[in-house]
């Protein structure tokens, strides 16, 4: 069973020694590392152009994926703080004798929440759909007897949440452990701890998605073995129980994307306002002033405000939750989305029923999706083709300009098939929306 104290671990990748928290300079603590070293990536700055609802979108208040990591960092590390405080409280040792802070534990979801869409694909969850359905239905079907179980469910199945792994971790030239984030940023980052095999094999929350690439495994499990995670084996794969914080990292992102993509539908008209006050309000009827919200006179200023008493609600609400069930969290026995149990769950559904049906389901995104499902799929075409003819030896002059144009920063000539497969979806997903769809038009001879 893990404790608090290994779950806090500052250890790095490549460490030698242990890092103590009482040693620690306050002035610059390793879990506050963490959340610079993600905010300076070029991973993280290209979100600046990758789609959170509408793809491709002009309009200048809707948000992209990285002001929605900022967003969803500024509620995890509130959520983070808060829980702090009372597992401090409750289990005072751990600043007694450890020399922990409340802020410990805020840093950490602040960081895993800033990196938590870093390894999301362009054009949204149709990116990962994309990707993973060129392995299952389209041409990339011509590896899958060439490939292990696991590895052909990692590309058929791509998942951003094991990008970002393996963006976060992985050696680089120069470079070895990537960004060399805390083990317990990383614990709290993966929310979905396993392996993609087996799939699905609990209604649990922690295995509804998968966390890592079998190619980041030994990775994950020594960060697993290092912060206690309790690991099951089943059919020769493995899955773990989730970092307590990891529930966090996962409620601040609900929290912002229930509540805010409903306030961009509102604001971009797909959305009456009136829905807004009937659904908001039952969330907010405790705390809003009447008197402040009937001067205000536009339908952003009212949005904002009633957003913003919302997602207070929704913090108060998932601190009073979790450490309610503490105990059972720590040991790894608490399996549902901390919102799922909150006391406004069935606002949030109708929240969520109408963003899909407005927002996700409208004909813009539907147009949009369908343009970036075509253009990551011709990517992927030419670019898995040309590298499978370098290896044969059969490359031609086209496929020598793809390498030498898109693949420059690669070395395939070692690699494995497993391995230079899942670097390549990894490095079209690094794509921005702008960047895949700049990419689309050279390949097909339109960007003159």
């Amino acid at each position: 069973m893990p404790t608090w104290e290994s779950l806090l671990s500052l250890k790095r990748h490549g460490d030698t020694n242990k890092r103590i928290r009482k040693e620690q300079d306050d002035t610059r603590l390793g879990f506050e590392v963490d959340y610079d070293r993600v905010i300076f990536s070029s991973e993280f700055r290209s979100l600046q152009d990758k789609t959170q609802v509408i793809p491709l979108s002009k309009t200048d208040f809707v948000h992209t994926r990285l002001t929605h990591s900022l967003e969803v960092s500024v509620v995890g590390r509130s959520l983070g703080r808060l829980v702090g405080k009372k597992v401090l409280e409750k289990h005072p040792q751990l600043q007694g004798t450890h020399g922990h802070h409340f802020n410990d534990f805020g840093a950490i979801v602040a960081a895993a929440a800033l990196a938590h869409d870093i390894g999301n694909p362009p054009f949204g969850h149709s990116g990962e759909r994309a990707i993973g359905d060129y392995f299952k239905f389209g041409n990339g079907k011509r590896f899958k007897s060439k490939l292990s179980d696991v590895v052909h469910e990692d590309l058929s199945k791509f998942e951003g949440n094991a990008n970002g792994f393996k963006l976060l971790s992985e050696d680089k030239c120069g470079s070895p452990g990537g960004l060399r984030l805390s083990y317990a940023t990383l614990g709290a980052f993966t929310k979905y701890p396993k392996a993609s095999l087996p799939h699905k094999p609990t209604q649990q929350v922690a295995d509804k998605k998968f966390g890592f690439f079998h190619q980041q495994l030994e990775k994950f499990r020594d960060v697993a073995e290092e912060l206690g995670l309790q690991s099951v084996m089943e059919g020769g794969n493995i899955r773990y129980k989730r970092h307590p914080l990891a529930f966090l990292v996962e409620a601040a992102d609900d929290i912002c994307y229930t509540i805010i993509d409903f306030e961009d539908g509102i604001n971009l008209g797909l959305i009456q306002e009136e829905f807004a006050l009937e659904y908001l309000s039952k969330i907010v009827h405790k705390n809003i002033n009447t008197t402040k919200y009937s001067q205000l006179s536009t339908t952003k200023n009212r949005i904002s405000y009633l957003r913003s008493l919302s997602i207070g609600a929704l913090i108060e609400d998932v601190v009073a939750l979790f450490m309610e069930n503490e105990e059972a969290i720590l040991n790894g026995d608490y399996h549902t989305a901390l919102l799922d149990k909150s006391t406004y769950k069935v606002q949030i559904e109708d929240i969520i029923k109408i963003s899909i049906k407005n927002i996700y389901q409208s004909q813009e995104v539907l147009d949009k999706e369908i343009a970036g499902y075509k253009i990551l799929t011709k990517i992927l075409d030419d670019f898995t083709i040309a590298v499978e003819h370098d290896h044969a030896g059969e490359a031609s002059s086209f496929d020598k300009l793809i390498l030498k144009n898109f693949l420059k920063d690669f070395d395939f000539s070692e690699a494995k098939l497993d391995d230079w497969l899942v670097d390549v979806c990894s490095h079209v997903a690094s794509l921005t929306d702008s960047n895949a769809l700049r990419t689309y038009r050279k390949l097909i001879g339109s960007d003159f």
